[in-house]
C-alpha cells in the first residue's frame, strides 16, 4: 500500500493512533493542525504521509503489525501488505528481542515510554539505531485493550 487507501481499518486505527498518543503523553503525535480536530480521512491521511514513521501492532500472544505509514514502510523496507503480516517480535534482532520485550512489559505497566533507543532490523537484514522513540499503549473510547503503537523521530544505519 504505498498509495493511501482510505479503508475502514485505517480511517479507525488513525484516529485510535492519535487519541491514545494525546491521552498518555498529553501531546499531540503530528505537529500538523491538532490531529484530533481533523476529519477522518484528513486524519488518516496525515499520518500516512508523516515525517516520522509510526507503526503499530495488535494484541495477538504474538503481536502482528497492523498499521505502518509510509515512512516505517520505508524504514524497515516493507510493503504495506508484507508488514501487516509480519509479527513485531521481527523488527528485532533475535539476540535483542529480550530487550524488546522489556520495553513492551514497561510500556504495557507505565501506559508509555518516550525514551526509548534501540536496534531494529529492515527487510533487507540491515541494522539501524531508533531513538527518541515514544511507545504507547492502545486504548478505544471504551477503555479496551487495542495494541501497542510507536512513533520513531531518530534514525541511522548502522
Amino acid at each position: 500500500m504505498s498509495a493511501f487507501a482510505a479503508t475502514p481499518f485505517i480511517l479507525a486505527q488513525s484516529r485510535l493512533l492519535c487519541a491514545s498518543y494525546q491521552q498518555l503523553t498529553g501531546k499531540a503525535l503530528m505537529n500538523a493542525a491538532p490531529a484530533l480536530q481533523m476529519d477522518d480521512m484528513r486524519l488518516a491521511e496525515s499520518l500516512y504521509r508523516a515525517e516520522v514513521a509510526v507503526l503499530s501492532h495488535d494484541t495477538a500472544a504474538d503481536p502482528v503489525f497492523n498499521y505502518a505509514n509510509l515512512q516505517a514502510q520505508a524504514l524497515f523496507g516493507y510493503d504495506w501488505d508484507s508488514f501487516v503480516r509480519l509479527a513485531s517480535r521481527l523488527s528485532a534482532e533475535p539476540m535483542l528481542r529480550d530487550e524488546r520485550a522489556a520495553l513492551l512489559q514497561r510500556v504495557a505497566r507505565d501506559g508509555f515510554v518516550d525514551d526509548y533507543a534501540g536496534i531494529r532490523i529492515a527487510r533487507d537484514g540491515q541494522r539501524f539505531m531508533i531513538s527518541r522513540a515514544t511507545v504507547w499503549n492502545l486504548h478505544d473510547e471504551a477503555g479496551v485493550y487495542r495494541g501497542q503503537a510507536a512513533c520513531i523521530h531518530d534514525w541511522q544505519p548502522l
